[in-house]
């Protein structure tokens, strides 16, 4: 018997999230999100499928000035650099007009990806079970339904390998106290998610709450527990200018590493797109 949450009484996740959840802080936010996107896709009829909302604002758990806007857009074709840097532009626009986000992120995928079977158990699941349709048709109603299994597991966070170096360069080039900011917050939210995933199937549940998934994870691996929860502390709060270097250092080259290869032998690699 699973002690699990975020699960129906036949054990399919529970999509979390939605519009009536947003307070009334943050409301604009999202107003200005549907506004700027129109400004910026709309001039091309049909550019823009599907919009949708995921994080801390949609689940109605958002902190003025601390929390960010997450959307992701689905295009009908693939995204090109001209749909990134208008991306880009609206979340610069969105920064500048309202002070209740600590930052805006916008990702980008195309319907086709989207549905493809090699996104079955990676972005159509996250968007299917994670996010909260905003503007145009809700694509998951062509998706299935879904266990917090071991596949899962490996296919959505089965990367971190991959991604270490990747991150680790970005550490090294960061030369902003803006940018080292930013970073640790990420690294640190991969990490925490991570670590939760890597015992969902067993706790068989699911949490979006970064304390909680540091807590989960405690009960599995107790020599790691503290650190986990510091981690996530850090991924609410990222810590003060002159710790952040020691800070990223411990993710990138302690935590980090031990965890992509905890991951591997537990629930193996992800599988690489063709």
């Amino acid at each position: 018997m699973s002690d699990g949450g975020g699960l129906d009484r036949d054990g399919f996740f529970v999509r979390e999230g939605s519009l009536d959840r947003v307070s009334a802080v943050f409301a604009p936010v999202v107003d200005g999100l549907r506004t700027r996107l129109t400004a910026r896709f709309g001039a091309q009829p049909g550019r823009l499928t599907s919009t949708y909302l995921y994080g801390s604002i949609p689940r109605g758990t958002a902190v003025p000035g601390v929390s960010d806007l997450d959307a992701l857009l689905v295009l009908r074709d693939a995204p090109t650099a001209a749909d990134q840097a208008d991306a880009r532009a609206v979340e610069d626009g969105l920064d500048a007009a309202f002070p209740q986000i600590d930052g805006a992120g916008i990702l980008l995928t195309g319907a086709q990806e989207l549905l493809s079977e090699p996104e079955r158990y990676d972005t159509a699941w996250f968007v299917a079970c994670l996010c909260t349709p905003l503007t145009g048709p809700d694509l998951t109603a062509q998706l299935p339904r879904y266990r917090p299994t071991s596949l899962l597991a490996r296919e959505t966070n089965g990367d971190l390998a991959r991604f270490l170096p990747r991150l680790r360069e970005k550490a090294a080039a960061a030369r902003s106290d803006a940018e080292r900011r930013r970073l640790t917050r990420v690294v640190a939210r991969k990490l925490v998610r991570t670590g939760f995933t890597l015992v969902m199937p067993r706790w068989g549940g699911w949490t979006s709450d970064l304390a909680e998934s540091a807590e989960i994870f405690g009960r599995y691996y107790p020599e790691r527990a503290g650190q986990m929860r510091a981690v996530a502390c850090a991924a609410r709060h990222p810590p003060a200018a002159d710790a952040r270097a020691a800070i990223l250092d411990e993710l990138l080259h302690d935590l980090g590493p031990w965890l992509a290869g905890e991951y591997l032998a537990v629930h193996g690699a992800k599988t690489t797109a063709p």
